[in-house]
């Protein structure tokens, strides 16, 4: 943790020492490392750091391997592709989650009106068919399917420069991220490991405890660093540059994870 303009507050080098006071040991931090790069599906930088750190990996990387196939798929746009590689790795996951079933078809016909409309006179006879024959036949059994089909096929009555935000955020690269991690989340799950990595939650709990030490007049410096970076930062942002400063291998592009 480094000092900010807080070091001035009197209560800092008191705060300081009980930091300094709680020692995580090497093994402990290496497993959240290797645990963080497992769940999140970096197999080479796994590899890499087990060498590295002279410990084992846990999970077998074909199954990380498979996880990070399905994610570039989703990524790149090749929904299809990523349906057909969850089916192959366990065809009840699908089953038993229609919502993400339907966020996945729904991201499929994203992607077809994209292509449908990339150019004035394009033909949107794919999109409509692929949402008659795959979407509306689900958007009856929940509500918030219904909604979400009748707002992805505006896509295609109003110009894609004039959108509103809730629309152009379906166009947005960020709807296949969080897809991409919905789907991540479910494949550990169904295969009994934990959705997300611990390392994740520690950061989580950490900005937590800051929220709940300030709203109950804890006597704490005024601005707390994460650690990971030279200010102070919340814990959706803390965890980003976690991404960023761990995952540097070439598994994928960080800013994907």
């Amino acid at each position: 943790m480094s000092r900010s303009s807080s070091t001035t507050t009197p209560t800092w080098p008191q705060f300081e020492r009980k930091v300094d006071e709680v020692k995580p040991s090497k093994t402990d931090i290496n497993n959240l490392v290797m645990d963080y790069l497992v769940t999140n599906g970096y197999p080479a930088a796994a590899q890499k750091f087990a060498i590295e750190a002279n410990i084992q990996i846990q999970t077998d990387l074909q199954s990380i391997e498979e996880r990070v196939e399905i994610r570039t798929a989703i990524h790149t746009g090749n929904i299809q592709t990523a349906i057909e590689r969850i089916n192959e790795s366990n065809p009840h996951i699908l089953d038993e989650n229609p919502s993400l079933h339907f966020a996945l078809l729904r991201l499929q016909l994203v992607e077809l009106i994209r292509t449908c409309t990339a150019t004035p006179d394009g033909d949107i006879s794919p999109a409509l068919e692929f949402a008659t024959s795959q979407l509306a036949p689900r958007a009856p059994t929940n509500p918030q399917f219904l909604e979400d089909l009748e707002s992805t096929l505006a896509l295609l009555i109003f110009p894609s420069d004039n959108l509103t935000p809730s629309l152009a955020s379906l166009l947005n690269p960020s709807l296949r991220k969080d897809i991409a991690t919905q789907v991540n989340e479910a494949i550990l799950q169904s295969q009994g490991a934990s959705k997300e990595a611990r390392l994740r939650n520690l950061v989580k709990l950490r900005a937590f405890a800051e929220i709940k030490a300030r709203e109950a007049k804890k006597d704490i410096p005024d601005k707390l660093d994460i650690g990971l970076v030279n200010d102070t930062l919340e814990s959706n942002d803390a965890i980003y540059r976690t991404d960023t400063i761990m995952v540097n291998n070439g598994d994928v592009d960080p800013t994907m994870s």
